[in-house]
């Protein structure tokens, strides 16, 4: 289990230092240019988040044919994943021509921050897919019990974007778009790399198919996960909706300190991707009692992550939060967002694990009830009550957040094991 969550935390701990140098460039441009950064990647994520789900979806769908060694069923499934990822980007873009800028707004992006937001988003929205395709292609790497080549495309990612966001941001003069641009040029690159490591690997020569039957199943397995990351991102929406009645400046701290506190959590989203590859490998092999040795396993192991990382989210977060402005309303609520959420760490790992295993087992439907009542209905209608209607301050908004977010890892918990319990041939 540690051989496959290293580098896959190393590939998620690149990916969003990637983010933060965005971050961090956008800042040095300007404050507008990082609230108009922060409200855009916000927008470009919901309109993405349709196609996220086909890593874990992709993953789930070749994990048990790899276990069976059912080598002719990995490559169809690999080249239907292909064509989907096209479609799902096609769609993407549609939804986002139309409605993007209404969603800036919708963000409380002020008259001088929407063209800097929508500066970013069209680019990434132009190039969007490349993003799933890579999505795409590490989760079938994933599911082959490769989490290497995914973690190598994102540390030469990141190295990369050292370069290109500075070329082009300031180099050609294209500001906000040039970070983003930057971006999608790496992010077609890491497509094409991991598609010619699966094609290496499986010796086959990678054709996008559209078989309706393998779509059908594939989507079975898809849209939940979309839907799920879908409920997070929409959750996120809302909270940086709530939090831009206070300003734009609030957004960007809050931004921050989400992007930051990713860091820490990296590592369980690691072990998150290692579960799942273990758990559908033997499925598909049938070995169902080593499916709740690897539950128990990535729980004691995320334990000792939390307990590393929580001191460092507390001490740390003025440290690391003044290192992206020298906005004081950006760092108070970047640092006060950190140090409220690390009441919530340690669930956020048990969420991660349970999560992962229930897709690996194909039971995807309770992780996508429990991702809209977690991330959208309930802390969605508290806050807006407490800040709309009995004008509380923000502050309050992060504790909603960690109270739902502890209550939902329990749910999580008891769910997860009962549905292992049911499990055949244990």
């Amino acid at each position: 289990m540690v051989r496959l969550a290293i580098p896959a935390s190393m590939g998620m701990l690149f990916n969003t230092l990637y983010n933060l140098t965005d971050i961090w460039f956008a800042g040095y441009l300007s404050a507008d240019a990082l609230a108009g950064m922060s409200i855009a990647s916000s927008v470009f994520f919901l309109l993405l988040s349709i196609g996220i789900g086909i890593q874990s979806g992709a993953s789930a769908m070749i994990a048990p044919g790899a276990g069976r060694n059912d080598t002719s069923g990995v490559k169809d499934w690999v080249n239907n994943v292909c064509g989907m990822a096209i479609g799902f980007s096609a769609i993407s873009f549609a939804i986002g021509y139309f409605t993007a800028q209404p969603l800036v707004v919708l963000l409380g992006a002020e008259a001088h921050i929407e063209p800097l937001a929508m500066e970013y988003l069209w680019v990434t929205l132009a190039g969007s897919v490349g993003f799933i395709l890579s999505f795409g292609a590490a989760g079938a790497l994933m599911a082959l019990g490769d989490t290497k080549s995914n973690r190598n495309a994102l540390v030469i990612g990141f190295f990369a974007n050292f370069i290109l966001n500075p070329f082009f941001t300031f180099a050609l003069g294209l500001g906000v778009s040039g970070i983003a641009l930057a971006t999608v040029v790496i992010k077609f690159a890491t497509a094409f790399y991991l598609l010619r490591v699966l094609a290496k690997r499986l010796e086959i020569r990678i054709r996008p198919r559209f078989n309706w039957q393998r779509h059908k199943a594939l989507l079975r397995q898809v849209l939940p996960a979309s839907f799920n990351m879908l409920t997070i991102v929409l959750g996120s929406f809302i909270t940086v909706a709530l939090i831009g009645q206070f300003r734009s400046e609030h957004v960007a701290g809050y931004t921050v300190g989400l992007r930051l506190e990713q860091v820490l959590l990296l590592p369980a989203l690691g072990l998150n991707s290692a579960v799942m590859a273990i758990v559908g490998q033997n499925m598909g092999a049938g070995k169902n009692e080593r499916i709740v040795d690897a539950f128990q396993k990535s729980l004691l192991i995320g334990l000792a992550m939390a307990a590393l990382s929580i001191p460092l989210m507390w001490f740390l977060s003025p440290f690391t939060v003044g290192l992206f402005t020298d906005s004081e309303s950006i760092k108070s609520t970047g640092i006060t967002y950190l140090r409220i959420d690390t009441l919530a760490f340690y669930a956020y790992v048990v969420l991660f694990q349970s999560v992962a295993v229930l897709q690996a087992i194909q039971k995807p439907m309770f992780p996508l009830y429990l991702g809209i009542a977690r991330q959208l209905v309930i802390p969605g209608s508290i806050n807006y009550v407490l800040i709309m209607v009995y004008d509380f301050p923000m502050i309050s908004m992060f504790y909603t957040i960690v109270i739902v977010v502890i209550l939902s890892a329990l749910v999580a918990y008891f769910y997860t094991k009962r549905e292992i319990d049911l499990l055949p041939n244990r």
